[in-house]
């Protein structure tokens, strides 16, 4: 009995593989692309996705854009093939319709390990309905009121790295920015984005965590790195059932998130139901807060409010979107103009003019070769390098640069089928030497004096870049990353000179869960970092 349970069990799995495998050969060899050109498959099982995941900003999707055009085709896992993209036409019309390209469910299920079921996963009309009720906390009059807590972190951190320098016999003090940065980035969301004290800043060497932080760190890097098994539950989902050692992390972190996530609404409930809108209090300007209240609105109606659970899942999406990208961002700022000097003294005299240490929005927003550096920073070194879009129907998309394939037939659209999988190149484009010119990988702020013509016609909600993507689902955030960043590179470089404290060959990039990273590649088992020699600057 027992053997033929067995047999049967084998059977089927030999069945459903066979059935797989066909399935498999039949869409490679009627793929609409099949012709398309594209760098060879160098590995039977990873195919490029292996060097493309270990490629440490060596410029693998430029060359592939400069060698097989702007519309080409790569090899992913067992051979099978996906679209890569930098034509502006088709990254618009990707964009643009949602009904039709959306994530994956290999990306919400794994992005939503991570963030939950936030703005950040879901799709369709719930996308549509959180985006909604999420839009008015955005807004610049919001932004506006978070400035004093940016600026009052960015000079915590300053005074931390000021007493590093005073306590150093040198009058130099080599520190690794990147962790101080991701702290007081913390800090800003735990109070911007919900009235939370997070004091990642100023907690003493070697203390423990606070728990939103410490489950929050443990949810991030419980899903960085491969792992084999992993991959398999995300390409066979009846595998999920299978417990992985690293799950009960991934549990009790988001157990904690939605535990935290519950203390948090209930207090900003009961401050609606004791102060009505609560204007001019202390809470009245967290980003939570403002959700609340517009989700309570009388003018929407019940059928479109967010469920308890829906607002809470915004918690860890506000964590990962306001606290990974933009410390990453201004680390990569502050890397950049250690490797031009002039940039550097440029911008430290224009933050000298200004009088205060504690700039409003409107004056950060005013000095322009600030914004300038910012806008290069984000072009250049993009946090989030690439994003993916599977085709939910069978569609025809426009190119704005025909295609030869390889048996010399012109594309100028292109067919795509249901469950063909695409990848937008965020940084590839944002380097694009067409667009940019010779010098596109190079940081050069002042080319957002006079932006190239070209750069116009990228399909992005902001700068004539792709960093915060464009259309529907565009970074809801952007206003608040962008005077975030310069609130803290305001302060930093006002109060600093930077020096990269070990030798550029050195340097690489590792991808986290979310975003691009510097790495010292002689130092790997240190973990992403950066750093730096800060010198104090006379006044």
């Amino acid at each position: 009995m027992f053997l033929k349970l067995v047999a049967s069990l084998l059977g089927a799995a030999g069945a459903y593989a066979l059935y797989w495998t066909v399935r498999f050969v039949y869409r490679e060899v009627t793929s609409p692309w099949r012709s398309l050109r594209g760098p060879p498959s160098t590995h039977w099982f990873y195919g490029n996705l292996k060097e493309f995941m270990e490629d440490e900003d060596s410029g693998l999707q430029e060359r592939w854009v400069q060698e097989y055009g702007r519309t080409s085709k790569f090899h992913r896992f067992f051979g099978q093939t996906a679209l890569h993209t930098t034509d502006t036409k088709a990254i618009h019309h990707f964009l643009s319709n949602t009904h039709i390209y959306q994530k994956s469910e290999v990306s919400r299920f794994s992005l939503g390990r991570i963030v939950g079921p936030g703005i950040l996963v879901v799709e369709g009309d719930m996308h549509k309905q959180q985006r909604k009720i999420m839009n008015p906390a955005f807004g610049a009059p919001q932004v506006r009121e978070l400035t004093e807590i940016f600026v009052d972190k960015s000079i915590q951190l300053r005074d931390i790295w000021a007493t590093q320098i005073a306590n150093s016999s040198s009058g130099v003090a080599r520190v690794e920015v990147l962790s101080w940065l991701s702290k007081a980035t913390l800090d800003i969301i735990g109070l911007a984005g919900f009235n939370y004290t997070i004091d990642a800043l100023g907690a003493p060497e070697g203390a423990a965590p606070n728990e939103l932080a410490e489950a929050f760190e443990a949810l991030f890097t419980s899903e960085t790195g491969f792992s084999l098994a992993r991959f398999l539950q995300l390409r066979f989902p009846l595998l999920r059932r299978i417990p992985l050692k690293r799950d009960q992390t991934v549990l009790d972190a988001q157990a904690t998130m939605m535990r935290i996530g519950r203390e948090l609404l209930a207090e900003s409930k009961r401050e609606i139901a004791q102060n009505g809108a609560f204007e001019g209090t202390g809470r009245a300007r967290d980003l939570l807060s403002l959700l609340v209240r517009a989700n309570t609105s009388k003018d929407v109606p019940e059928s479109q409010r967010l469920s308890d659970e829906d607002v809470i899942a915004q918690v860890p999406t506000f964590l990962v979107a306001g606290h990974e990208t933009t410390s990453t961002a201004v680390t990569w700022a502050l890397f950049a103009l250690t490797q031009n000097t002039a940039a550097q003294r440029r911008l430290r005299d224009e933050l000298l003019g200004v009088s205060s240490d504690h700039p409003t929005m409107d004056e950060l927003n005013d000095l322009p070769y600030l914004d300038c550096v910012v806008r290069e920073t984000l072009r250049l070194y993009a946090p989030v390098p690439t994003t993916g879009r599977m085709a939910f129907r069978d569609d025809v998309v426009p190119l704005g640069t025909p295609v030869t394939d390889i048996d010399g037939t012109v594309h100028e659209t292109l067919r795509i089928r249901k469950g063909e999988l695409l990848l937008i190149p965020i940084i590839a484009l944002n380097r694009d030497v067409e667009i940019w010119g010779p010098d596109a990988m190079e940081f050069v702020p002042e080319r957002w004096d006079a932006p190239p013509p070209g750069s116009s016609a990228i399909p992005g909600v902001w700068g004539h870049m792709l960093t915060f993507l464009g259309g529907p689902r565009s970074c809801i955030g952007y206003r608040f990353s962008l005077v975030e960043m310069k609130a803290l590179i305001f302060t930093l470089v006002r109060a600093f000179e930077f020096e990269l404290a070990v030798p550029i060959e050195e340097m690489g990039k590792k991808g986290t869960a979310i975003v691009q990273r510097p790495i010292v590649t002689t130092d790997r088992a240190a973990g992403n970092q950066l750093p730096l020699l800060v010198r104090p600057i006379g006044r």
